[in-house]
């Protein structure tokens, strides 16, 4: 049988997997009787553990959120699952600071084995340079947000699209989702004047106060965040992750050296030095332009729509290259 003490770490990482737990189910883990799951659950509380008990034909504990935070605990794969997401927010956020002394507090308390382990696992993410058009986010503007979405609560904020626009009259929306995608927040919400989904930068946002009156959420387009934000972002109407232009080519180049920079394109290898590609984009436009950045010969399998934006874009070229004698039109 364990140790009293072991026993209580192990009854304790049981109680925070955010469930309910029986007696019976308590002691069969643990591999003691009821009697002695009751006398450790005593001793939880009298730590500082908040577990109440829950009613039933079985009967039961779960463990609840209280005053204060009691010691908590974490198996070896927590603590560094941990210690990665926090050297990846201490970089470039709005958080960098919180997240850094969090973790250094964090490798305090670790034993030595853990901190060696952590020690060896150094994390950067780099962030795109800033532009001006990339600010850091308010922390307190996502916590309003955050708020506002767990009420269910209008909001009316002021909301500036583009650099150098004015802000015009307040927007009122309904907020839905607040959604992190390729380093920047944005807010999903449906906006009452437009009569529309839409997605805001949060760097952009203004929240007013006070907060307007409850709403029933209505369904995302898509059926879920990521379906939507996926979808807008490749130009459709948030009801399909596909891109709405796709098409297909052959480049006369190495499978293996394309494949690196396909992105979520589909490589084929067709020979040594060729492959076939199926690639999609926002535009006709824009695919053929991305293609190009292969820098070898293509043939283009389909649609006609791809062949046409290669032929648009070899005129526009041309143009481009011809010598000016005079100042530019």
């Amino acid at each position: 049988m364990q140790k009293t003490s072991s026993r209580l770490l192990a009854l304790l990482s049981l109680l925070q997997t955010h469930r309910d737990w029986s007696g019976e189910a308590l002691a069969g883990r643990l591999e003691v009787t009821s009697r002695t799951v009751r006398r450790d659950i005593d001793r939880l509380r009298g730590l500082g553990y908040p577990i109440t008990t829950v009613k039933g034909p079985d009967g039961g504990y779960r463990l609840e959120a209280g005053a204060r935070m009691p010691p908590l605990l974490f198996d070896d794969d927590q603590a560094v699952a941990l210690a990665v997401a926090l050297q990846t927010a201490a970089t470039g956020t709005a958080v960098a600071e919180d997240a850094a002394r969090a973790l250094a507090t964090l490798r305090q308390v670790m034993p030595p084995r853990l901190r060696h382990r952590i020690d060896l696992l150094r994390v950067t993410a780099v962030r795109p340079p800033a532009a001006g058009d990339n600010p850091e986010v308010d922390p307190q503007v996502l916590m309003e947000l955050s708020r506002v979405i767990h009420a269910r609560q209008e909001l009316r904020l002021d909301y500036t699209p583009d650099s150098g626009t004015s802000v015009g009259a307040p927007r009122r929306v309904q907020p839905h989702h607040l959604v992190a995608w390729r380093h920047r927040w944005y807010l999903v919400a449906f906006d009452l004047g437009r009569e529309g989904w839409r997605t805001f930068r949060v760097d952009r946002i203004r929240p007013r106060t006070p907060a307007g009156p409850r709403f029933t959420p209505r369904e995302l387009p898509g059926g879920d965040v990521s379906t939507f934000i996926t979808s807008r972002f490749r130009g459709n109407d948030g009801t399909t992750t596909d891109w709405p232009c796709r098409g297909e080519v052959v480049l006369h180049l190495p499978a293996a050296d394309v494949a690196p920079f396909a992105q979520d394109a589909v490589v084929e290898e067709l020979g040594p030095q060729r492959c076939r590609l199926t690639l999609g984009s926002w535009s006709w436009t824009a695919l053929a332009a991305t293609l190009g950045h292969f820098d070898t010969d293509i043939d283009v399998i389909g649609p006609p729509q791809l062949t046409a934006a290669f032929a648009g874009l070899a005129a526009r070229y041309a143009r481009a290259a011809e010598p000016r004698t005079g100042p530019p039109r």
